[in-house]
Order: C-alpha cells, then sequence, then structure tokens
C-alpha cells in the first residue's frame, strides 16, 4: 500500500478516519536516531505504526519498533501528541486519515538492525546528517522535539 502525506496543503483530500497511533526517538549510547526507510511513501521516519484494539499504547512503541527495524526497546517517556488537522495521509485504497500520533522516547535493550516489509532501509543516523535525508516536514517536528533535551512538558499540538 502506498501513501501520500499532506500537511497543511488547501488540496489535500478530506480525512475520512482516525486511527492512534505511535512514533518513536529511540537514540543508542553514541546519541545515534534510529530511523527507518518507509516502503509505503520512500521517505525516512521514526519507526511506528498503529494501534492494535487490546494492547497498551506503550507496548505499540515497544512492538512497532521491533517490528520495523529488529530493535527491543524499553520506553522512558512521551516526547508528544501529534494531532494537527491539516495534517492527512491517504492511502491507495481510498482511506485518507487524521494524523492522531503519540511521540515516545525508548531506549535500545537489545537485538539487531533488519529491514521489514515497512521498511526498506533500517538505520542509526548521527543527528547532524539528517539534513541529507528526505524526511517529512511533520515527522522533523516530532524529531526536533524529541532531540530537544530541554524539553520539559510534552508537545501538545
Amino acid at each position: 500500500m502506498t501513501r501520500i502525506d499532506y500537511f497543511r496543503d488547501p488540496k489535500a483530500p478530506k480525512a475520512n478516519s482516525v486511527v492512534p497511533s505511535v512514533t518513536v526517538i529511540v537514540r543508542d549510547g553514541d546519541g545515534q536516531l534510529l530511523l527507518i526507510h518507509r516502503t509505503d511513501n520512500d521517505l525516512w521516519a521514526l519507526p511506528g505504526g498503529g494501534h492494535d484494539i487490546g494492547e497498551r499504547i506503550g507496548d505499540t512503541a515497544v512492538r512497532e519498533v521491533e517490528e520495523e527495524t529488529g530493535i527491543a526497546v524499553e520506553v522512558e517517556g512521551i516526547v508528544g501528541l501529534y494531532t494537527d488537522p491539516e495534517h492527512v495521509l491517504a492511502y491507495d485504497d481510498g482511506e485518507v486519515r487524521q494524523q492522531f500520533s503519540i511521540c515516545f522516547r525508548a531506549k535500545p535493550v537489545g537485538g539487531s538492525l533488519r529491514t521489514s516489509s515497512e521498511s526498506k532501509e533500517v538505520r542509526w543516523v548521527d543527528p547532524t546528517d539528517l539534513n541529507d535525508l528526505n524526511i517529512h516536514p511533520s515527522m522533523r517536528l516530532r524529531i526536533r522535539h524529541g532531540l530537544d533535551g530541554t524539553r520539559r512538558a510534552p508537545y501538545i499540538g
């Protein structure tokens, strides 16, 4: 399935669904950031995905990181809540999803890098190299908030 991200675009289609989802900021001991090269939109992103019925949202973060990257993590906190109605994701099956994402901060506790059906490349990236990657503006916002060690309260927006 492919998708197109619309961010504050007046030509964006109207949302017809909302699905709680997560993204996860994971940094290794050297401060490198775990990123995936997504198969659905060909952009670099934080690992993450949709919340499943019957699981705690923190467990969604752990599951999604391991599914997409092979890295086991332990959740340490929340970076922010991202619910901008002007950010919609249009899928080729007709679903147009309004963004509803909780961004967590987590630390790696095991595993090894591997790709999945959702990630064609997975790597640890030095934050100084982020400008070299094609990353959606809404994802850059989460990354910036996640790397900002001075932030005390989670971002809500």
